[in-house]
């Protein structure tokens, strides 16, 4: 008999030091649930994440786990998707560390397809660095390194990724616990590149982008909502209004895996011993 398993099962013994109240916790939780819903396995499940506080998070999941290097999260979830698409792949990381230094991996990822799911933690700032502006930050955001506001306007990452070819795009609010869950099991579910932009604000640095001001900030799409609409899902991302949340886009086209692949035995599949005398004789034409 296959034991149920819980959101403890997905919990690691390393404490988790956000700062209290921070969003992330919110993140975690939903995604330990959503993980433990759907009955996946620690041991069928490659965690990756970049740099920054929400890069903390690959290690308080129990699963395979890879904390890499700033902004480099999606290339090595890539990799790993590709190596053994057996595993559920997931990759975390924040406002910075997607759309700042990883924007050019971010924008190649999308248009790829991989079967991965990336969650974007945005709290509008730098929290890891003393909360300077990053690339979601309101313009006139007033930090130490930007004490007569931030100068320059917020880029729209999910708006970027619809327009790169996203088969999958959401957004939702960590304060929301419920509602993530179920975004973050339909993203984990969706075959393809899924984006799941979750709201977490930063309780220690950023005193705008709090809570309160989300609660009043946000909305969900009601149930007629067409999610395959590509131009309503434009509109809405791009409205000056309130930020919407649940599932914007979905749309399906063959993953990475199904064209790189096709036939060929993936690398974890494949032997690691055998004859390296082909080898051998290749390094001796470079030398």
């Amino acid at each position: 008999m296959t034991a149920v398993l819980t959101p403890k099962d997905f919990a690691t013994a390393t404490p988790s030091w956000w700062c209290p109240g921070c969003g992330d916790y919110g993140v975690l939780s939903a995604l330990k649930s959503a993980l433990a819903d759907l009955g996946k396995n620690p041991k069928d499940v490659a965690f990756v994440s970049g740099i920054g506080c929400s890069g903390k998070i690959s290690g308080y999941l129990h699963s395979y786990a890879f904390h890499g290097v700033h902004g480099r999260a999606l290339p090595v979830a890539t990799a790993v998707k590709l190596a053994n698409k057996e595993l559920t792949v997931i990759a975390a990381g924040g406002d910075g560390d997607g759309y700042a230094i990883g924007a050019g991996h971010f924008i190649h990822a999308v248009r790829r397809n991989p079967d991965v799911t990336y969650i974007v933690m945005d709290n509008q700032t730098y929290g890891l660095t003393k909360g300077q502006s990053s690339p979601t930050s309101q313009t006139g955001y007033v930090t130490g390194t930007s004490p007569n506001g931030h100068p320059e306007a917020p880029i729209n990452g999910l708006a970027v990724a619809l327009s790169a070819g996203a088969t999958f795009l959401a957004r939702g609010f960590s304060a929301h616990p419920k509602q993530l869950v179920e975004l973050l099991k339909q993203a984990i579910l969706h075959k393809g590149f899924s984006i799941v932009e979750v709201e977490s604000p930063c309780v220690t640095y950023n005193k705008i982008n709090t809570y309160a001001w989300f609660k009043d900030n946000v909305f969900y799409v009601d149930e007629n909502h067409d999610a395959g609409d590509k131009v309503k899902a434009f509109e809405l991302l791009m409205d000056d209004g309130k930020m919407p949340l649940g599932v914007l886009y979905r749309a399906d086209r063959p993953t990475l895996e199904e064209l790189a692949h096709k036939d060929a035995t993936p690398v974890v599949k494949q032997p690691l011993n055998g004859d390296l005398s082909r080898f051998a004789s290749i390094q001796d034409q470079y030398r």
